[in-house]
């Protein structure tokens, strides 16, 4: 049309096209939804917050769901694993992906054994990790070597998604919105 207009794709929207692309043809992508009952995580949070906040440090539920990925990977080490043309290497470290969404795309740093931070650690990687992403001070290797993933579309309001496996690592974990809504228990 006369009308239409093309605006240039971006060299880091380019790439993530590209990173998609190849995901979807080099590893089975397979997606379980489950949900959750965080209602014990939410009132630590309630708690938590002022205490952290004197500390300088910001809680998200992010921190959270890295501490218990890290948790899950100890505990199925064949999941923190990735694939290579002579086998799957299974790593003896947890490195953490966490996905930032920036104006322009998405970048996913790495918090370096994640496995052995707690919850105070966590918040702190995450919250450094993410506020330098987004200043755009993140150093190349930040992104690197990760071993599983995990991205929070629940801050953009998301019930659902299908996120794409970050090659060659073996998983995403996709987190969504949380809500308060009565459930039948038993």
């Amino acid at each position: 049309e006369d009308d239409d207009e093309i605006v240039a794709i971006t060299p880091m929207r380019r790439s993530i096209a590209e990173h998609m692309l190849r995901s979807r043809r080099t590893a089975p992508h397979v997606t379980t939804v489950f949900e959750i009952d965080l209602s014990r995580v939410v009132a630590h949070r309630a708690r938590a917050q002022a205490d952290f906040a004197r500390q300088g440090v910001k809680l998200t539920y992010t921190a959270y769901f890295v501490q218990a990925a890290s948790a899950a990977l100890l505990a199925v080490p064949s999941v923190n694993a990735s694939y290579a043309d002579d086998g799957i290497v299974q790593h003896r470290a947890v490195n953490l992906g966490v996905a930032v969404a920036l104006d322009e795309g998405l970048i996913v740093p790495v918090i370096r054994a994640a496995d052995e931070k707690n919850l105070l650690g966590l918040a702190r990687a995450v919250n450094d990790l993410a506020e330098r992403a987004r200043m755009r001070r993140l150093k190349p290797d930040e992104t690197q070597g990760g071993t599983f993933t995990i991205t929070n579309g629940g801050v953009f309001g998301s019930l659902l998604s299908t996120p794409l496996v970050n090659p060659p690592q073996s998983g995403i974990l996709g987190m969504h919105t949380i809500q308060e809504r009565p459930v039948a228990v038993e």
